[in-house]
């Protein structure tokens, strides 16, 4: 079976009709629809119920909008959004709420399917790289608190950049903790380090 068998879709669309057709497009192609909604409101609700490997949502249904719903849905599941509507500013707004891919209406599985694969592709893209930059940061704030640490044991014990990190990388062993632990309890104003 292909990746796609295993996608778990939320459909979003407030005509009745469009969600049958579109549930059984999705359903005959191998996704596995989760949760149906009529606005945005229930959208919201459903994504965070059944948190959907990919949400559908139609931009003008009642409540509110697909587009303000992406906005909150992002950050479950990617979002594709579908529309009769090609208005450079609906696109813009859809862009700038975080939205994946852009649909217009009508619409058949081969226009929905390749839109489908890229916008999950790109949304576990996305994660791994603010995953990624999140290491980063913490791996920089470390560095940034072993060198302050550092810096106070150059002074309260007159030793050397290399001694004083030496000194940290033993504390930590002997106590098996994380060199941060011990460089913030070396920064604490009420610890005095020990030779």
């Amino acid at each position: 079976m292909s990746e796609k068998s295993a996608a778990r879709i939320l459909v979003a669309e407030d005509e009745a009709l469009i969600r049958l057709d579109l549930v059984e497009m999705l359903t005959e192609a191998g996704y596995e629809v989760v949760a149906q909604a009529t606005n945005g409101l229930e959208a919201i609700a459903l994504a965070k119920e059944f948190k959907p490997d990919l949400a559908i949502l139609d931009v003008k249904m009642p409540e509110l909008d697909g587009i303000s719903a992406a906005q909150e849905i992002i950050e479950i599941a990617p979002v594709l959004m579908l529309t009769a509507f090609s208005q450079k500013e609906l696109v813009e707004r859809a862009r700038d709420a975080g939205v994946m891919a852009y649909v217009v209406k009508p619409f058949s599985i081969n226009d929905l399917t390749p839109a489908i694969e890229i916008a999950m592709s790109r949304h576990l893209q996305m994660r791994s790289l603010k995953e990624e930059v999140s290491d980063l940061h913490e791996r920089l704030e470390t560095r940034k608190i072993i060198d302050r640490a550092k810096g106070i044991l150059m002074a309260a014990m007159n030793l050397s950049e290399p001694e004083a990190f030496g000194w940290i990388q033993r504390a930590a062993m002997d106590r098996r903790i994380s060199m941060k632990a011990v460089a913030e309890a070396v920064i604490s104003p009420d610890s005095v380090p020990e030779r």
